[in-house]
């Protein structure tokens, strides 16, 4: 049975690459625009969002949908909107502690399967040169909370998964999968 990834993100693209060999990709291209709720609704419904939209297109596909947030007193920081936010966001996470949620929904056969998962991140004390000098990269515009946790270096320690903070818990994406496979 052929896999579609519904995202745009070459980070999943290759966190997918790690647990299956054969899929493709067709990045969801609604509006991602879901009311405020609790991160690990949020991201849940999301993620389901946008595999069921795909799947529509892809019926006889497993299609997996994510969607990833930071949250950090209290709040769900998404992709920074412009470099004044993603500034911002990375002085407020900087020297602090910050989760990291992300929906995942696997869509097969017209069955839905989803689940959170939640990590929690510290940072490294950031300098404003510091910040500025990764700002200018253009990494953190695409990136929930302004970062990625593989070209930042600005992770000091990690509570949870790795692949989550990511964007695509492959640990428990890959027992999933697995399980779908038996069941056919």
């Amino acid at each position: 049975m052929k896999t579609v990834l519904a995202s745009a993100s070459p980070r999943r693209r290759e966190l997918l690459k790690s647990i299956l060999t054969d899929f493709s990709v067709h990045p969801f291209s609604g509006e991602e625009n879901l009311p405020p709720d609790k991160p690990a609704r949020y991201v849940k419904s999301l993620a389901a969002l946008k595999a069921c939209e795909v799947a529509r297109l892809f019926p006889d596909a497993t299609v997996i949908g994510a969607d990833t947030v930071v949250v950090f007193g209290g709040r769900i920081i998404g992709k920074p909107k412009d470099e004044k936010q993603a500034f911002d966001i990375l002085k407020e996470l900087s020297g602090k502690t910050h989760s990291v949620y992300t929906g995942v929904c696997v869509v097969r056969g017209g069955k839905k399967k989803a689940f959170v998962r939640k990590s929690r991140v510290l940072f490294f004390p950031l300098t404003d040169e510091r910040i500025n000098s990764y700002i200018a990269t253009g990494s953190p515009m695409d990136k929930a909370g302004a970062y990625g946790i593989q070209d930042s270096g600005f992770v000091k320690k990690i509570r949870g998964s790795y692949s989550n903070v990511m964007g695509l818990p492959v640990e428990k994406l890959r027992k999933i999968l697995k399980k779908e496979e038996r069941n056919g």
